[in-house]
């Protein structure tokens, strides 16, 4: 089957930098492209070349009607739309307006992250394990700020443990919340990026959104509130127990951690690490588990994760972070003989 897309002055972009989505649209899609004077012309399969024009003409549609998407934003929900055949451009792009976010469209930029969101959002506890720059931290805060602004929940609470990484720092100065700060910038500033500065401040002043380090959790009842657990890895087996049955009524609560970076002193248990073992099998929560193709940082830091991740398996020591999830939103139970 052949399809002819008349050319149009905004479909450039979608080319991206050398041809590399055009390229990733073919591979994933198995078609082949051709650039003529006035047309671009798709011939694979007949059910790949129509999803392929598909996929063309939604982008043409959404741009026309003033959505802007920048190359690299094609090139991520290309590998989504390559991997998941129930997803559509204009699916993708319209979820992502449909929930507010405040200042900015959230749309989940590969196929873990579409599967993120979607637990977040069905289940009352979602656990998010994988790598540095898989969005764990941003999308969580993303649909804690949505939750927030329609009115699903009355408050934010974010929170991670004070665990330093690898350096000392000392006593700092200042007041309580300017020694705990530092160790909870990374939730600021995915709070900024969704919300105008002057919001923030007035949400904090009036505890509408808390941030507070982990060990000011316990005793607490936390109900009608959207919960996030970030840097979970440097948590204790003893504190994660103890943030788990914090959840109230109406109350969601995301976990996020990186099991490559547990910066605990031995011999503590890791919190994250335990919660794995402990909630296997239990109804009603939700794993999803991120690797390398998931990072949306800097190419580089991909390729960074993803040598680890082949060093870790050479010498035994990385843990398998691409499991799939059963029906329940649960990871399966390991094969005893793998």
């Amino acid at each position: 089957m052949k399809v002819r897309i008349q050319l149009n002055r905004g479909l450039e972009p979608f080319f991206g930098t050398r041809d590399e989505n055009i390229r990733l649209l073919e591979s994933g899609l198995g078609v082949s492209t051709r650039l003529t004077p006035d047309a671009l012309e798709i011939e694979g399969p007949d059910e790949a070349a129509a999803r392929a024009e598909r996929i063309v003409l939604d982008y043409l549609e959404l741009t026309e009607g003033g959505q802007k998407i920048s190359p690299a934003d094609v090139n991520s929900l290309l590998h989504v739309l390559t991997a998941d055949e129930g997803a559509s451009l204009k699916g993708l792009v319209e979820s992502g307006r449909a929930r507010n976010f405040g200042k900015k469209s959230v749309v989940p930029k590969t196929v873990n992250q579409r599967t993120y969101l979607d637990t977040i959002e069905r289940l009352d506890l979602t656990f998010g394990i994988g790598p540095a720059g898989t969005g764990k931290t941003y999308l969580a805060v993303a649909m804690a700020v949505s939750a927030l602004l329609n009115k699903q929940v009355d408050r934010i609470i974010l929170t991670r443990p004070a665990v330093e990484a690898g350096e000392r720092l000392g006593f700092l100065p200042g007041t309580l919340q300017e020694k705990i700060d530092p160790y909870l910038r990374p939730l600021y500033d995915a709070l900024f990026d969704m919300l105008d500065s002057d919001r923030v401040e007035k949400a904090l002043e009036r505890n509408i959104i808390e941030i507070a380090p982990l060990a000011f959790m316990r005793g607490r009842t936390l109900n009608n509130a959207f919960i996030i657990l970030d840097e979970a890895q440097n948590s204790t087996a003893e504190q994660m127990k103890m943030m788990l049955t914090r959840i109230g009524y109406n109350s969601k609560l995301v976990v996020t951690g990186d099991l490559t970076q547990i910066d605990l002193p031995l011999p503590k248990r890791c919190g994250l690490q335990d919660a794995l073992d402990v909630l296997r099998g239990v109804e009603g929560l939700g794993f999803v588990f991120f690797d390398g193709r998931d990072v949306v940082r800097n190419r580089l830091v991909q390729r960074i994760v993803e040598a680890y991740e082949r060093f870790g398996d050479l010498t035994g020591t990385a843990r398998q972070m691409a499991l799939p999830m059963t029906e329940k939103g649960e990871p399966p139970t390991p094969d005893p003989q793998m």
